[in-house]
C-alpha cells in the first residue's frame, strides 16, 4: 500500500521524521510521497525522498495558499528540482476558494504556470481542490491533452464534482476524511464510483488522522503508518479484500508517478 500525501517536511515531524518512515516500513507500507507545498518545503521533500531512495519521492509545487509567493524565481527552482530522480509530479497545486490565503487571480496564474511546467516536463500533477471545482476544471482541462496523468488529492467534493474529475480521466486520493462520522459518510457512499484503477490512498499527514481508529492514539498528528486503517475502512465500503485494495492502489500510485 502506497501513500501517496505525505507532509513529511512539516514541524510536526521535527523531532522523529526518521522513526516516522521507520513506523511505515514496519506497518507495511510500500512507498510514499513527499508532499511539496512552495519553493522551500518542495526542496526539503526532494532531500528527505533522496535520504530513502527506493521508498520516498516527491513532489514539487506551490500550494494555492502560497500562490502569492509566485515568481520567475519560484518557477526556476522547480524545474530545477524536477530534474532530480526524487520528484515524480508537480504540485501541490490547484485552487483553494476556501481559506483564501492568496487572492483569486493569483492562484489561478501559480497554477496554470504550474500546469504548463509539468506539461512541458511530461509530468503528471498532484491536485488541491477546496470549494473551487468549475474554475479548476476550467484553468486544468486545456492542459489534460499535454499531461501524462492527474490526482486530485484528498477528494471530499460532491457525488457531481467526483463523476466530472472521472469524466475527464484524473485519478482520485481518498484520505482519513473518509473515516469520519460527522464530514466524511457523503464520500463513503461514493467510494464504490471510483474505478479500481484510478483508486489512490493517502494520509496526508500530519492532517486527518481517522477518527474512527480504537485504540485512538495519544497523539492527534496523524502518521503514514496509520494508512493501513484506511485501506482496511475503504476495503470494507468498497467491498473489496484489504489485499486487493492495497495491491491496485500501490499499482496506481506508481503507474501515475512513473516509479519502477
Amino acid at each position: 500500500m502506497f501513500d501517496i500525501g505525505v507532509n513529511l517536511t512539516s514541524t510536526q515531524f521535527a523531532r522523529d521524521r526518521e522513526q516516522v518512515i521507520v513506523r511505515a516500513r514496519e506497518a507495511g507500507v510500500t512507498g510514499m510521497l513527499i508532499t511539496g507545498t512552495n519553493a522551500l518545503e518542495s526542496s526539503q521533500a526532494q532531500r528527505l525522498a533522496e535520504r530513502h531512495p527506493g521508498y520516498c519521492w516527491s513532489t514539487a509545487g506551490v500550494h494555492p495558499h502560497h500562490a502569492s509567493e509566485w515568481s520567475t524565481e519560484t518557477a526556476s527552482t522547480l524545474r530545477r528540482l524536477a530534474e532530480s530522480p526524487q520528484v515524480v509530479a508537480i504540485g501541490e497545486c490547484g485552487l483553494d476558494f476556501n481559506r483564501n490565503f492568496s487572492a483569486h487571480d493569483q492562484q489561478e496564474y501559480a497554477f496554470d504556470a504550474q500546469l504548463a511546467l509539468a506539461a512541458e516536463l511530461n509530468m503528471p500533477v498532484f491536485l488541491h481542490c477546496r470549494e473551487a471545482h468549475d474554475r479548476l476544471v476550467a484553468v486544468l482541462e486545456p492542459w489534460l491533452p499535454r499531461l501524462p496523468g492527474a490526482v486530485v488529492h484528498c477528494f471530499t467534493g460532491t457525488r457531481e464534482e467526483l463523476e466530472a474529475c472521472l469524466a475527464l480521466g484524473l485519478s482520485v486520493g481518498i484520505t482519513g476524511w473518509v473515516c469520519d462520522e460527522r464530514r466524511g459518510l457523503a464520500l463513503r457512499e461514493m467510494l464504490p464510483l471510483i474505478p479500481a484503477d484510478r483508486l489512490l490512498l493517502e494520509t496526508d499527514a500530519p492532517w486527518l488522522l481517522p477518527r474512527d481508529m480504537r485504540p485512538r492514539p495519544t497523539s492527534r498528528r496523524n502518521e503514514p503508518c496509520f494508512l493501513p486503517h484506511i485501506v482496511q475502512q475503504v476495503a470494507h465500503w468498497r467491498g473489496e479484500t484489504v489485499e486487493s485494495l492495497a495491491a491496485s492502489a500501490d499499482s496506481n500510485a506508481r503507474r501515475l508517478f512513473g516509479l519502477a
